[in-house]
């Protein structure tokens, strides 16, 4: 029987290293896949070397003068302050990356684990309480949601973080909730039921890893969220406060484009409609890439 289950562990980790190298070898074919793949790393190197220190670090300094057009030195020109515009649009990336990235880790990961138990116990109190507040939390208007929490939590430096980790992460556990159960009714699962492996062992070695490809998926569509979010919260007032980003830039850009300024806006708004639609173009790619449906 020690075999048995064995051989069947083995099988599933041979499917699931098969169906990452298939999709991994459809991703490359797809070209635009590969293309948005490729804009989207630029901006990581963009985020990584602003975090770095090395470019965009006069993004708060005055310049001689303000509203200035663009020009050799000020590509998008100067705020009314005289600030470079063009250095707060870059500077802007990391906050987009540092917001994307903390929420989405976070949200899979407590989605991750919340649906893998709901999953195993489904039809228990345990199922039956987490589906509750889930409810709970869906029933509130997404962004008022996001809202409250931030104002709650208001000085606290992650408290746009943890709004958006608190109200993403159910999306993920129902995914998960449903994979697990399908996963759970099959041969490996149960007979290392059988055999008394602890179930903690069953969960996290036999059951979490079979939908790592869910996972991976649910993370860049949360990435992006958590992204344009952020931007949606700074234009209110409830986002960055210490630092800058795309919210923050349409946000004074809305009283500059009234006098004929739209550098400010077409900087923030350009850079941001780029990364979504690069994002969600890369997303698509891979959810077709790895779909076990698909994946011959």
């Amino acid at each position: 029987m020690t075999e048995t289950i064995h051989t069947m562990t083995q099988d599933s980790s041979q499917k699931r290293e098969s169906l990452w190298s298939k999709g991994i070898q459809k991703f490359r074919k797809d070209r635009i896949g590969m293309i948005s793949l490729s804009i989207v790393l630029i901006y990581f190197v963009i985020a990584i070397l602003v975090w770095l220190g090395l470019i965009a670090q006069q993004w708060d300094v005055l310049q001689t003068s303000g509203h200035s057009g663009p020009s050799a030195e000020h590509w998008f020109g100067t705020t009314i302050n005289g600030q470079d515009i063009f250095q707060r649009a870059i500077y802007s990336t990391k906050t987009a990356f540092e917001v994307g990235l903390v929420v989405a880790v976070l949200a899979t990961t407590i989605g991750a684990l919340t649906g893998s138990l709901m999953g195993y116990y489904a039809g228990s109190i345990l199922d039956e309480f987490i589906l509750w507040v889930m409810n709970c939390i869906d029933c509130i208007p997404y962004f008022l949601l996001v809202a409250a929490i931030a104002v709650a939590m208001a000085g606290n430096p992650y408290a746009m973080h943890t709004a958006m980790t608190l109200a993403f992460w159910t999306g993920t556990a129902r995914v998960i909730r449903g994979e697990v159960i399908k996963l759970k009714n099959m041969e490996f699962t149960e007979a290392a039921h059988a055999l008394g492996v602890p179930t903690y062992r069953i969960i996290f070695r036999h059951l979490m890893p079979n939908t790592s490809h869910i996972l991976l998926v649910e993370m860049t569509i949360l990435f992006i969220t958590a992204i344009k979010s952020e931007v949606i919260l700074s234009f209110l007032g409830l986002g960055v406060k210490e630092s800058i980003s795309w919210g923050l830039m349409i946000a004074e850009a809305s009283t500059e484009v009234t006098s004929g300024h739209f550098c400010n806006f077409f900087a923030a708004s350009g850079m941001l409609f780029v990364l979504v639609l690069a994002f969600n173009l890369f997303s698509d790619s891979l959810q077709d890439a790895l779909d076990p449906r698909k994946v011959s």
